[in-house]
């Protein structure tokens, strides 16, 4: 089955260049374009896709807002934002929201559809850039919410970090795959996020936290 795909972006070339590109070929559809947050609030809930491509910057609402009121309405929709620049407040905002995911506005289209591909997989792909950027930020982070995760927890959160599926962590810690999904839910619960990204920046600040305290 191809994965099912909406688009919300301003600008009508982007928009059209995106919906040919997964109208393309058999893996992806695009069940929707939008041209701002408002249509596809009022649009998406008559036919959920499986991830959406969310520019950061709307006409009106804004896509960080945007991604809070679609998560609320449907918490395991997945959702790429779109951004043409590693902006802090803007990245820190949109996890907190339940973004999965971020791409730079000028990627490739083999690297959009593998964004799409990898995050209908439960994975969080991000551009090198913004990823570099999140971690530090959440170095800079007082917190020290990983220090309340289990032992088995912190393992697990460890195997995402790395981009290991539920699968590939249940086979390399020989537990079942409801297992892991379980302690899965109790990390993105004790570390208060509703994203795998967001639950992986945070225990690769508290690494980094680590660290410094050690030099």
């Amino acid at each position: 089955m191809p994965i099912n795909v909406a688009i919300v972006e301003d600008d009508p070339r982007v928009r059209e260049g995106r919906l040919a590109l997964l109208n393309g070929g058999d893996d992806f559809r695009c069940v929707g374009a939008f041209p701002n947050a408002e249509a596809a609030l009022k649009q998406l809930p008559h036919d959920w896709p499986d991830v959406v491509l969310m520019d950061i910057r709307l006409p009106g609402m804004s896509g960080v807002e945007c991604v809070a009121k679609l998560k609320e309405l449907r918490p395991a929709l997945q959702i790429i934002m779109v951004t043409i620049c590693a902006d802090d407040e803007q990245i820190f905002n949109s996890l907190k929201a339940g973004a999965s995911g971020y791409l730079i506005k000028k990627a490739k289209p083999a690297e959009i559809l593998e964004a799409i591909t990898e995050v209908h997989s439960g994975g969080a792909p991000m551009s090198g850039a913004i990823a570099r950027k999140v971690v530090e930020c959440f170095r800079q982070s007082p917190a020290q919410e990983t220090e309340g995760l289990s032992k088995r927890e912190n393992e697990i959160l460890g195997y995402l970090a790395k981009g290991y599926q539920n699968k590939e962590i249940a086979e390399a810690l020989s537990l079942s795959v409801l297992t892991v999904s379980t302690h899965v839910r109790n990390i993105y619960d004790k570390l208060h996020v509703r994203s795998r990204t967001e639950a992986v920046v945070k225990f690769l600040g508290s690494q980094g936290k680590s660290g410094s305290r050690q030099d």
